[in-house]
């Protein structure tokens, strides 16, 4: 079984997006998936985001660092990074067992935290909140399932 755990920096918990990527979720556990997402929003980065730029992406950097573990890939979401087709993505999930994406918050995320996950992607040169990019990227992992598993999905 794949473990796919998306972890984002977002002052709400529950909203919109939460519906439709709950619907992406259960379509994955029909091959197998386990997909989960995990809001590490805390009163820390609240009160760092009032300050600059790059004390908002310490404070991410401090709360994703606690989620880290040796036998992940990980993988950041960063405008800046490549762009990928669902072909090319299909193929980073395809033979991993514990797969890790980071979405970060307001201020994006640091050079450092950048370069110590395994690859960066982007899924747009747009800049999407955090609920568009949490329903984009949960869409793409169920139709990166399909294209592995051959379902018509992505026709």
């Amino acid at each position: 079984m794949i473990k796919i755990s998306v972890y984002y920096i977002a002052k709400t918990n529950k909203d919109m997006s939460d519906k439709l990527s709950e619907e992406f979720i259960t379509l994955c556990g029909k091959f197998g998936a386990k997909l989960e997402f995990v809001n590490l929003f805390c009163k820390a980065i609240a009160t760092s985001q009032t300050q600059e730029a790059n004390i908002a992406q310490k404070s991410y950097t401090k709360e994703f660092l606690k989620v880290f573990k040796d036998n992940q890939h990980r993988i950041a979401l960063t405008p800046s990074a490549k762009e990928l087709d669902s072909f090319e993505f299909a193929k980073i999930l395809q033979n991993q067992g514990n797969i890790v994406f980071f979405i970060g918050g307001a201020y994006g995320l640091e050079e450092d935290f950048l370069k110590s996950c395994h690859s960066q992607i982007s899924l747009s040169k747009l800049t999407f909140s955090h609920k568009i990019a949490k329903v984009v990227l949960s869409e793409q992992i169920y139709r990166a399932f399909c294209l592995i598993n051959n379902h018509p999905y992505h026709k």
